[in-house]
């Protein structure tokens, strides 16, 4: 990585998902690391009990002096996209000349150092980066893994080792950002139009994955049903359930409420391989996972031993409760098909029970360009609790609210609800099965219904 410069990395934004492993890699690879962030996470409470010194006010007086008088040629500014160019940090160390680099830039520059698998799509990538390497760990192949979300395994977002042989890196195409990267083999789970504020039309989406693929210098497996988009790519496998066609599962069916399957990849026949994760919408992203680990030399009986013990990620299809009376699972499905596969799979799961969902939408812009289908994918539920937008780095747009959106949902047990009387109303109802949606901070109330639930329901 010798475009980096100097031995001081200041991260602007430092408690997010991507930036804070970044933080941890450049950490324990002996960089003096600080950075800042505009709340107090369990995120940044892990950096600062590694010794990364984390601010919550952009008072740059509060940056380390050891930032504040070093050469600022050998300081190396990091954020992302999210973070507004004129914020006084940021100001304050493009005045002084340091080097400002997006995250992407400096995640692209890690996946030079050795052998990196990205998996990409704009649903299931950060479930399937999480089973990669949770894969290798236990098939003993070292990696390091850059995940967007929380290992259940390992309670972690990012993987280190010092003697790792290949990189699992989670490819954002928010920003493009995934552009930046040098994968030698890559998966695509998923094209389904998103991030227009960015993109302006889907084919321009379609466009940068095309760009995705071509920086792809290995193998490059995708999802049978967006094959059509990499006709002219020769280094492209499909993958998928079904009764033809490999890398693929099949005979799929739930043997006590887990899923089994039968494998057929890289010239092999698995049978009946169960998978920890629920959802069926997982066991095709198992399928992607397994093929890769097996390419790195992952041997069955470990895939087998990896695959029954992956815990899965935090809040992507994740039971917080699995009682005798009510079952509560917490998603983070914020796009209509991400809701489609959530509700599609708990049916399967959970035959001829009542679904209560609580789903808050995320972006202004989003809600607007996927209006219709939310509400065909939200009439899929018996009963439905609607949050007001999470709007994360959006200013409203006119007219564009949950009331408009609800109006948009074709069923008659709906009701609009705010945060703060959310639990007042689960507390009126009979509950049977309890799905919470979305990807703001519905998060912060997954802990208090799962403790509401735990009271009023003790079996």
């Amino acid at each position: 990585m010798s475009t980096l410069r100097g031995n001081k990395i200041f991260f602007i934004g430092i408690g997010g998902i991507g930036m804070s492993g970044l933080a941890r890699y450049f950490n324990r690879h002996g960089a003096e690391v600080a950075g800042y962030d505009r709340s107090p996470s369990e995120l940044t409470n892990q950096l600062l009990r590694e010794g990364i010194a984390v601010q919550f006010n952009e008072d740059v007086a509060l940056v380390p002096e050891s930032f504040r008088t070093a050469d600022p040629k050998n300081v190396m500014v990091v954020r992302t996209p999210a973070v507004p160019l004129g914020t006084p940090l940021l100001n304050y160390w493009k005045e002084a000349g340091a080097q400002i680099l997006k995250r992407a830039d400096v995640l692209g520059m890690v996946t030079e150092d050795r052998r990196t698998v990205a998996v990409a799509g704009t649903h299931g990538k950060t479930t399937v980066s999480t089973m990669v390497a949770h894969l290798l760990t236990v098939g003993k192949i070292k990696c390091n893994a850059f995940l967007g979300g929380i290992s259940a395994n390992y309670d972690t977002n990012v993987l280190l080792n010092d003697d790792a042989v290949v990189n699992v890196v989670e490819a954002d195409e928010y920003d493009r950002s995934f552009l930046k990267l040098c994968p030698n083999e890559s998966i695509i789970t998923a094209m389904d139009p998103d991030h227009m504020d960015i993109y302006g039309t889907p084919q321009a989406m379609f466009d940068a994955y095309t760009e995705f693929a071509i920086l792809c210098d290995g193998p490059l497996l995708v999802h049978e049903r967006i094959a059509s988009h990499f006709t002219e790519r020769s280094n492209v496998t499909t993958y998928a359930l079904g009764k033809t066609g490999t890398p693929r599962a099949s005979d799929l069916r739930v043997v006590d409420g887990v899923y089994e399957f039968d494998l057929f990849a890289e010239g092999l026949e698995l049978k009946d391989l169960r998978l920890g994760m629920p959802g069926r919408h997982n066991v095709e992203n198992a399928i992607a996972a397994s093929t890769v680990a097996l390419r790195l030399g992952v041997t069955p009986e470990l895939l087998r031993e990896g695959l029954a013990s992956f815990k899965g990620v935090a809040r992507r299809f994740q039971t917080r409760v699995k009682g005798p009376r009510v079952v509560f699972i917490d998603d983070y499905a914020h796009h209509p098909k991400e809701l489609d596969a959530c509700i599609s799979s708990v049916r399967e799961m959970y035959p001829g029970r009542s679904i209560t969902g609580i789903f808050q939408p995320h972006l202004f812009s989003r809600t607007r360009d996927h209006a219709t289908e939310f509400g065909d994918s939200l009439a899929a539920l018996d009963e439905l609790l609607m949050l007001d937008i999470y709007p994360a780095r959006e200013e409203p747009i006119t007219g564009i609210n949950s009331a408009w959106l609800l109006d948009h949902v074709n069923m008659a047990a709906k009701t609009l609800c705010t945060r703060a009387s959310l639990l007042d109303e689960l507390a009126r109802r009979d509950l049977d099965v309890v799905l919470t949606l979305g990807a703001g901070d519905i998060d912060q109330l997954v802990a208090p219904i799962e403790r509401l639930i735990n009271e009023l329901y003790k079996p």
